[in-house]
C-alpha cells in the first residue's frame, strides 16, 4: 500500500524546511510513501526552500504550485488531485503537529477498523499548553459538529485527518480556506463513514509565529456545518 501525504504550504519559510526533513524521515513500515506539497502562491522563501528538497528528494517529494494564494482548502484540494497512495494524511506546514505519530495515525487504518483517522489534540494529557480561546472555539465548534451530525468527536478542527483514498470517490469537495476542515468532517459524517481519534501532541504558535487563522474563519465554519448538513 501507498501513503501520500499532503502538505499545504503558504509562507511558511520559517518551518517548511524542517517540516520536510521530519517527514522524509518517517518510519511508515512496509507502505510506500510519497509527499505531495501543495504551493499555496507563497510570497517568501517557501518555494525556494521546498524546491531544495524536492532536488534531494525527487522521488520521493513531488510539488504543485498555485499561481496565487486560495486559501488552504485550495491547495489541499490541489493535492488531492495528485495524490496517487491508498491512504491520505494531511500534514500542516508548521511544526505545531509531530510527523512521528504517523504510526499511531495509520494504526487503526490499516488494521481495518475504520477508513478515516482524526488526530485529536484534546485526548493528549498535555492539554494545558493549548491557549483557552483555543480551547473554547474547538469546543464549540466540535459540540456544533456533533449535535448536527450526530458524532462523538472531540477535535474537529485538528490538522491530522487521514482517510482511505476511495471515501471520497464520489465527493466534491468545494471550500478553498480553513473552512475545508468542517466541510471533509460533514461530508464524512454525512456519509456514514466512523472516525476513530487518536491522541496526538500539539505545539502551538502564535500569530506572531504565523499562525494565520482568525475568528472570521469559525464564522465560516459554522455556515459550512450548516450547508452540508441541510442541503443535498
Amino acid at each position: 500500500m501507498k501513503l501520500s501525504v499532503i502538505i499545504p504550504v503558504y509562507n511558511e519559510e520559517m518551518t517548511i524546511g524542517e517540516l520536510l526533513d521530519r517527514v522524509t524521515r518517517v518510519d511508515v513500515g512496509a507502505l510506500e510513501m510519497e509527499i505531495i506539497v501543495a504551493n499555496d502562491g507563497s510570497t517568501d522563501a517557501s518555494a525556494e526552500i521546498i524546491e531544495n528538497r524536492h532536488q534531494a528528494s525527487p522521488s520521493l517529494i513531488r510539488v504543485y504550485s498555485l499561481p496565487i494564494n486560495l486559501g488552504k482548502g485550495a491547495a489541499i484540494r490541489m493535492g488531492l488531485r495528485y495524490a496517487t497512495g491508498d491512504i491520505i494524511l494531511i500534514q500542516d506546514a508548521d511544526l505545531e503537529l509531530d510527523p512521528n505519530e504517523y504510526g499511531a495515525l495509520l494504526r487503526p487504518i490499516l488494521a481495518g477498523e475504520t477508513d478515516v483517522v482524526y488526530g485529536s489534540r484534546f485526548l493528549h494529557a498535555r492539554q494545558s499548553q493549548i491557549p483557552l480561546r483555543t480551547r473554547w472555539a474547538n469546543h464549540f465548534l466540535t459540540t456544533l459538529t456533533n449535535l448536527l451530525f450526530g458524532a462523538r468527536l472531540s477535535d474537529m478542527e485538528t490538522a491530522y485527518k487521514v482517510f482511505r483514498r476511495d471515501v471520497l470517490a464520489n465527493i466534491r469537495l468545494r471550500c478553498v480556506h480553513f473552512d475545508f476542515e468542517p466541510e471533509i468532517t460533514g461530508v464524512l459524517l454525512k456519509h456514514k463513514h466512523h472516525i476513530v481519534e487518536v491522541p496526538i501532541s500539539y505545539t502551538p504558535r502564535r500569530a506572531d509565529e504565523g499562525k494565520k487563522i482568525s475568528w472570521i474563519d469559525g464564522i465560516e465554519a459554522i455556515y459550512t456545518l450548516f450547508r452540508v448538513r441541510f442541503t443535498p
